[in-house]
């Protein structure tokens, strides 16, 4: 495994960062892993060096969390060894309070996070999307709060325009806030709009991309054929995919099968080699529900891409509208 700083920080976190959405409750999903079957997994990625963990209170109605404070507390005991991120914004409740950005909300949301995953402090707090109901001050102020509280030492933020971050930027800077170091954005060989704004905001700014759906939600591992078929459990029940990915971006796909075929790799590490490349990201967030999904992240990361593929690789590509915020 390999290490680098998060942006501009001094925060060292693994090239792979391991996405625990995966890891819930299968009576809520059947794609879903209880903590049994997510053990090996976890256990694979410590033992190769994976050092950064990204969950979120809503992923799995909090059940997420918890899997991932326990597996951690066993796998890597000594609180320093790894690099913790959650986020907040999504309703955990049915009260009108339950989510947001709000200051009420927030400070609700990382004790309720602590609590769960079982530790004192997250290394990486997010706001996991935009909150048009709440002044971008009242949420920049209590998210210093929290760092200032040691519940969080650093934040993030997730999918929103190139305008919104750097509003929330400048608020915060004006204030003698906390800024947000990271943005956890929707990127990949299929989605590449990201390119026209936030990234060149984010190279500029100093702030590391840690891009979630970094294979298109399996599309460019070749879980989906441009005929509709479905290669894997997940893939046969995600109805969000059909919504960010359409019939030409397989001509992406097919582009990273060829690049591949030639390479004699899977098509996910020259999918995530793409992307590992490319100077703006930390770590991209790999989801794993099988150990060769992981081992496709891991190795990934020492994986070269020449000029001339990474040309053929990006041919392809077609316009989208914007997708992934809401």
């Amino acid at each position: 495994m390999r290490y680098t700083r998060l942006g501009s920080t001094g925060l060292k976190v693994s090239r792979v960062c391991l996405g625990m959405m995966s890891y819930g409750d299968p009576a809520q999903w059947e794609w879903l892993l209880d903590e049994q079957a997510a053990e090996p997994l976890v256990r694979r990625a410590v033992e190769a060096g994976v050092t950064f963990f990204d969950t979120a209170d809503m992923y799995a109605r909090g059940i997420s969390e918890e899997i991932t404070g326990r597996l951690l507390r066993r796998l890597l005991p000594r609180r320093d060894d790894y690099v913790l991120a959650t986020k907040v914004h999504f309703p955990m409740g049915s009260g009108p309070n339950d989510g947001g950005l709000s200051r009420k909300h927030i400070l609700s949301g990382i004790d309720s996070s602590l609590r769960r995953l079982g530790v004192d402090h997250v290394d990486l707090y997010q706001i996991h999307r935009w909150d048009d109901a709440t002044p971008i001050e009242e949420t920049m102020e209590v998210l210093h709060d929290v760092v200032r509280s040691g519940k969080a030492r650093y934040i993030g933020a997730s999918s929103m325009f190139a305008w919104q971050f750097a509003k929330a930027q400048h608020v915060a800077e004006t204030h003698g806030w906390t800024k947000f170091v990271s943005m956890q954005n929707h990127y990949n060989l299929a989605y590449r709009e990201e390119e026209r704004e936030m990234i060149p905001l984010c190279l500029d700014q100093g702030v590391g991309c840690i891009p979630w759906s970094p294979l298109a939600r399996g599309l460019l591992a070749g879980t989906r054929e441009r005929d509709g078929t479905s290669l894997s459990v997940r893939a046969g029940s995600d109805q969000i995919a059909g919504q960010l990915y359409g019939d030409a971006d397989f001509d992406v796909v097919d582009a990273v099968r060829e690049v591949a075929r030639e390479r004699g790799l899977p098509p996910a590490r020259i999918a995530l080699a793409w992307l590992l490349r490319k100077p703006v990201i930390s770590a991209p967030i790999i989801g794993a529900t099988k150990l060769n999904h992981l081992d496709d992240a891991i190795a990934a990361v020492e994986v070269s891409l020449g000029e001339e593929e990474v040309a053929r690789l990006e041919a392809p590509y077609r316009p989208h509208p914007v997708l992934g915020h809401s």
